[in-house]
């Protein structure tokens, strides 16, 4: 028996040990959400630590580094802080960087402590962007969270200055330069002044926004010119009157006053240009000349229309009625004056006199050498404009893509060939030029001129002849945007007269840019390409609402989701289309739709479709473009199906 039993004992112990390794190798439930739960744990420190990491502000050579990330959390209770925006491979930034440390080094002694940090403007987008940072090393001065422009020179003496400056506690921002006007001051302020530029703008404008801190950089620095030339701006949502009173139908829209009255501003908008622009306006409108001999040197050389106005002395009211008019058209054409009587004697005038004539190289046996007027006490400036942009054109000009504005008048007809004026190939270009001359003559209603190929590649291109083969090719730019092209032939003089004729008998079919007509147009949003342009947007039986875009525009797609919305919205209604067209790939064949931006909306009311609406509300939403087409719908009446 003895045997037996201790058989049993060693079965019973070897049992215990497999279940003990059993419950050791198979652990319950709940120690399994223990050890989940402290797995999670310990990843949410990690996560912890890199929030961590993020808001730590790092230090290098005694220059704090700041980001996206720690900004606010460091800067919200500093009364003063010096930033830095640069670039990893800015060269200028480089080179500042052992400056910016001296700084950082002298700051951190001031009594308090001021903080020196710098930011990597291309890693660190959002605060870059909220700075508005275009330009390496950008630095800025933050008093109490607001923004203080740095304007001096990158040394340490300047920088360091300026900042213990603005870290005074009784230290505030000094007052804008740029001028407010309102209907109260506008009048007393504008008349007074020689010249001044005024910005008339709305609060919610983006553009206006961009253009505040330029406006204001180039208004302190022409208040320090000699004399000073003011800049000024007018709130055009708060003064209706003034806005309705100078045609502000957008934006910032910017106008150039002298002793009251407006001129157009077509400059830059950023401070150097608008500095640039302005101290050239500030000049006189015409030159003077001395001497007969730039008179000669003007006609055997010039490449550009030759306007000289005679006078007696700069007393003359004559004088003063042309520098009025010449105001009025400095930008498109160079004025000149003079109060020498041999150069009267030469140009064969008598004082008072306004002469318009063009360069040797422009003259032919079909016009006039030049065109007089005579300037009285009782001359608009206006008709002395109007007699300068009269014959401003020779019969056969140069039509260049910078003077694009002085060939407006359609019809138009261009002569495309590789036209140079230089010495070495003057004889080849009036070779072709002379053969477009003896058409011009014989067709005065229209306007003529040759152009460059090169320059005007697109527009070849366009038309269609930019693979024609031939050495000279002709088009037709007419009313409306319409375009002809000449078939591709032998270039002379009489093949040009025929196409000219043809054109004038209407026998032509214009060229249109289009993209190729949908097949399924059955959307919210009917697709028009420049071939449905007019079948579409021009039926006089319905209104419609057209939007000019380019697929690459920001706001065009921030603008989609919302457009579509108004397709889906009005869809029902018959007389109403809801209509987008790329303008960028489309000609738009009325020139009564002009798009100067994108995007650009039109409303096309049935039975007057020569006389758009164009949407001016800044505020591209569903509301205001409903809003915009209920008051301008001529019908709106639902289809059976919806009613």
């Amino acid at each position: 028996m003895r045997p037996r039993k201790a058989w049993m004992l060693v079965l019973l112990l070897a049992l215990v040990q497999l279940l003990a390794v059993a419950s050791a190798g198979a652990p319950d439930e709940d120690s399994s959400d223990k050890e989940d739960a402290i797995e999670e744990d310990e990843e949410e420190d990690e996560d912890d630590d890199d929030d961590d990491d993020d808001l730590e502000v790092k230090e290098e050579n005694g220059v704090l580094i700041l980001n996206d990330a720690n900004f606010d959390n460091f800067v919200a209770d500093k009364d003063t802080v010096l930033l830095e925006f640069y670039a990893p491979w800015c060269g200028h930034c480089k080179q500042f960087a052992p400056e910016y440390e001296k700084i950082a080094a002298t700051l951190k002694e001031n009594d308090p402590p001021i903080p020196v940090a710098k930011i990597d403007a291309t890693s660190e987008s959002a605060l870059a962007s909220r700075f508005d940072v275009s330009g390496y090393p950008t630095i800025k001065i933050l008093k109490k969270g607001q923004e203080v422009d740095y304007e001096g020179s990158r040394t340490q003496e300047e920088i360091v200055a300026k900042v213990k400056e603005v870290s005074q506690p009784n230290w505030t921002p000094p007052p804008e330069v740029t001028l407010v006007l309102t209907k109260d001051n506008f009048d007393e302020v504008v008349n007074d002044a020689d010249i001044i530029l005024v910005e008339f703008y709305a609060p919610w404008c983006g553009h206006c926004k961009k253009l505040a801190p330029e406006y204001e950089k180039a208004a302190k620095e022409l208040s320090k010119s000699s004399p000073p030339i003011p800049l000024a701006k007018v709130d055009a949502i708060a003064e209706t009157d003034l806005a309705k009173r100078f045609d502000v139908s957008s934006y910032p829209t910017l106008k150039i006053f002298r002793k009251g009255k407006a001129f157009s501003y077509n400059g830059p908008r950023e401070k150097y240009g608008i500095v640039d622009y302005m101290m050239e306006q500030s000049g006189p409108p015409s030159k003077q000349i001395l001497a007969l001999k730039q008179v000669q040197e003007f006609l055997k050389d010039g490449d550009d229309v030759i306007i000289i106005g005679v006078f007696k002395s700069e007393s003359d009211p004559a004088y003063q009625l042309y520098q009025d008019a010449a105001n009025s058209l400095r930008e498109d054409y160079k004025f000149h004056h003079t109060f020498s009587t041999e150069i009267a004697k030469f140009l064969k005038v008598s004082l008072g006199k306004l002469v318009v004539m063009q360069p040797e190289k422009f003259q032919s046996k079909y016009e006039p050498k030049s065109y007089v007027m005579d300037i009285k006490d009782s001359t608009e400036a206006a008709a002395i404009t109007e007699h300068v942009v009269k014959h401003t054109l020779p019969l056969v000009g140069h039509r260049k893509a910078a003077d694009a504005k002085r060939y407006t008048r359609r019809p138009l007809v261009v002569v495309y060939y590789s036209v140079d004026f230089s010495f070495d190939y003057r004889a080849a270009t009036q070779f072709w030029r002379n053969k477009v001359l003896e058409v011009a003559k014989d067709f005065p209603e229209y306007t003529f001129a040759v152009a460059d190929e090169e320059d005007f590649a697109t527009e070849l291109k366009d038309l269609g002849l930019s693979e024609s083969g031939e050495e000279v090719n002709a088009a037709i730019l007419d009313e409306g945007g319409r375009r002809f092209a000449m078939e591709p032939d032998d270039f002379d003089a009489d093949a040009l007269r025929d196409f000219v004729t043809a054109f004038k008998k209407g026998k032509l079919k214009p060229v249109i840019k289009s993209q190729p007509v949908p097949k399924n147009n059955k959307g919210p949003v009917k697709v028009v390409v420049g071939k449905t342009f007019d079948s579409i947007v021009m039926d006089p039986k319905k209104d419609v609402l057209i939007e000019f875009y380019a697929p690459w525009c920001g706001h065009c797609k921030q603008l989609e989701p919302v457009y579509t919305s108004l397709g889906k919205k009005y869809k029902g209604h018959k007389n109403l289309v809801i209509a987008k067209m790329d303008a960028t790939a489309n000609d738009v064949t009325s020139d009564r739709y002009k798009v100067e931006g994108f995007p650009t909306i039109y409303f096309a009311p049935s039975g007057d479709k020569k006389n758009p609406i164009k949407f001016e509300d800044g505020n591209r939403d569903l509301e205001h473009l409903s809003k915009f087409i209920e008051e301008h719908a001529t019908k709106l009446s639902r289809t059976k199906e919806e009613l």
